[in-house]
């Protein structure tokens, strides 16, 4: 590699946020590189479940609407995010589908799915604001595939099928003709010949992958540059402006000169154990985040802060419960699972270490994580707390890294997951003696959640009493979806620890993504996007995507004003 590189744009970071940015720039005319630190590329993008939060997209445009939208977007920021920054995503967002469809990354509504949010006004209770990323064929990527991040375990059977959520929902619930959808996942793996006897990796991508895998693809098409093992080090500046960035590539100093400007899509720093303590509300340690690797450290902000960047929202992320899982075949190196709709599902509840229920259980995860926080602050207790089920919800659902028994009896699960992992005892009170929490208190809360499940309603935090706790509920059971008795032994509990999928405060940015100095006035040159900056959506989580789906409109917009600043005007 050179000791320096000319461009117009660099893109620093290769997950949605980055990738869109880097085409776009390409296609309005403009040289462009991306530089990846990782040794793969995709970033948190790969391991998501690559839905993003699009109001007023096609699909619902009869039903949504600009206000609408709008107004949903003021209830979450409560004020926190300017007016024109929130109008600049709604109205582009639609935009940023018509420029994937270019690229053939192709995307689909999922009716149903409600706002996270959906009491609030201009919520879409009936879904379709969430879509998701069509399977792709990741043969069209020949050797690249194996240059790109894997996905999320829970996102594949048996450790090597991937699955989308249409496949999830049967497959989790082994409701209709789950045996057939799983029939053909199994076939459609094995038969993929010759390339099975080289790899045991799905070259059927799902969820994130799939989108990342047709981003790379139509960035291979065009010859963009992607360097993998290169590291942020400072954004070099000339003549009051931004022009590029010092980079160390294996050890090896390197300049990229971006003449037009730079666009940072390199994820927060919730990987960097300094920044979390400084920053985040609770100090949690790095390893309870879902992140990938120890990449998300927070370059971009630190070299953002040296050059006068202002900042928002450090204290913020995007909140998920977790449980430790041993790393199968690793000795002594744990990782993490994620409690993303499990806490919905019938004859389970959440507790915190008094035995109490504390949260409707099935809010979103990050709003289930803030209750955490908050019911920690007031007593202590809340992190962390204690996921609860009886043997039907362990014969019926997986629940975090712990699969049903036609899957993963009992007797299947690792001895050293006992009474460190997951907890079990033939009565309550023995199991809140295993816990430590209190053998009254926990024996209430569970008999005031048997006469819940039996009238369907959850008179203390109404859960399943709104459409997006239903949507993960069981439809089987009845009256409530979301409330099953905790009745039938032997009875479980899981630790839950607080985690997260990233932070979500960084650089000051405006509507277009420039970002702005400490004075306010934007920084010549510099762009950022994703959770390197302060989220549109200040604390809250609207929806499904809303992560992936501001990155890619903002890092499109980056890229528009950049060509537009540089003389090469976008067709909108």
């Amino acid at each position: 590699m050179a000791n320096r590189i000319d461009c117009d744009v660099v893109v620093v970071g290769s997950g949605a946020g980055g990738m869109v940015s880097a085409l776009r720039a390409h296609d309005l005319g403009l040289k462009t590189a991306l530089i990846e630190k990782s040794d793969r590329f995709g970033g948190t993008s790969a391991v998501s479940g690559g839905g993003i939060w699009i109001p007023n997209n096609p699909a619902v445009a009869q039903q949504d609407s600009r206000e609408q939208a709008l107004e949903y977007m003021r209830q979450c920021t409560k004020g926190m995010v300017p007016e024109t920054k929130l109008l600049s995503y709604i109205d582009n967002a639609p935009r940023v589908l018509d420029e994937l469809a270019r690229w053939n990354v192709g995307y689909f509504s999922i009716p149903g799915y409600s706002d996270y949010l959906p009491w609030l006004p201009g919520a879409m209770v009936t879904g379709g604001r969430t879509m998701m990323p069509m399977s792709f064929d990741a043969s069209v990527l020949g050797d690249e595939l194996f240059r790109m991040r894997e996905p999320h375990p829970t996102h594949k059977v048996m450790g090597r099928m991937q699955i989308d959520l249409a496949e999830m929902g049967p497959l989790i619930r082994r409701t209709g003709a789950w045996w057939t959808t799983a029939a053909k996942l199994f076939f459609r793996y094995w038969l993929d010949l010759p390339f099975r006897f080289r790899s045991r990796r799905d070259r059927r991508l799902t969820t994130g992958n799939a989108m990342i895998g047709a981003l790379r693809k139509a960035m291979m098409d065009r010859n963009i540059p992607l360097l993998l093992n290169t590291r942020l080090v400072n954004f070099v500046e000339e003549d009051g402006r931004v022009t590029g960035v010092n980079a160390v590539q294996r050890g090896d100093e390197v300049t990229i000169r971006a003449s037009k400007g730079v666009i940072v899509a390199s994820g927060g720093f919730d990987k960097n154990q300094g920044l979390r303590d400084k920053y985040l509300p609770v100090s949690l340690p790095v390893d309870h985040s879902l992140t990938p690797g120890q990449n998300n450290t927070g370059d971009a902000l630190i070299a953002g802060q040296a050059i006068g960047a202002e900042t928002e929202f450090l204290d913020q992320a995007w909140w998920v419960p977790t449980m430790r899982v041993p790393a199968p075949g690793f000795n002594n190196v744990d990782m993490r699972a994620a409690f993303f709709m499990e806490r919905g599902y019938p004859h389970t509840m959440c507790v915190n270490r008094k035995g109490e229920r504390f949260v409707n259980e099935a809010i979103s995860y990050n709003d289930f994580g803030a209750e955490m926080i908050a019911e920690n602050s007031h007593n202590g207790a809340g992190m962390p707390c204690w996921m609860i089920f009886d043997a039907t919800a362990r014969w019926r659902y997986p629940i975090g890294a712990l699969m049903p028994p036609v899957i993963q009896p009992d007797s299947l699960v690792p001895k050293e997951w006992w009474d460190n992992v997951i907890f079990k005892a033939d009565t309550i009170a023995d199991l809140a003696a295993k816990i430590g929490v209190s053998a009254d208190a926990l024996l209430r809360s569970v008999e005031r959640m048997n006469g819940f499940a039996l009238t369907g309603v959850d008179e203390d935090f109404q859960r399943g009493g709104n459409p997006y706790d239903l949507f993960f509920g069981d439809s089987r059971n009845t009256p409530n979806p979301c409330l099953g008795e905790i009745r039938t032994a032997p009875y479980y509990a899981i630790p839950v620890d607080l985690g997260d999928i990233g932070t979500k405060g960084g650089l000051k940015t405006n509507e277009v993504g420039n970002v702005l100095g400490e004075n306010g006035v934007p920084i010549l040159g510099l762009y950022a996007t994703g959770n390197v900056s302060g989220a549109v959506t200040y604390d809250s989580y609207p929806g499904a995507g809303g992560t992936l789906g501001p990155a890619m409109v903002f890092g499109m917009l980056a890229a528009e004003h950049i060509a537009l600043r540089s003389g090469n005007s976008p067709a909108v």
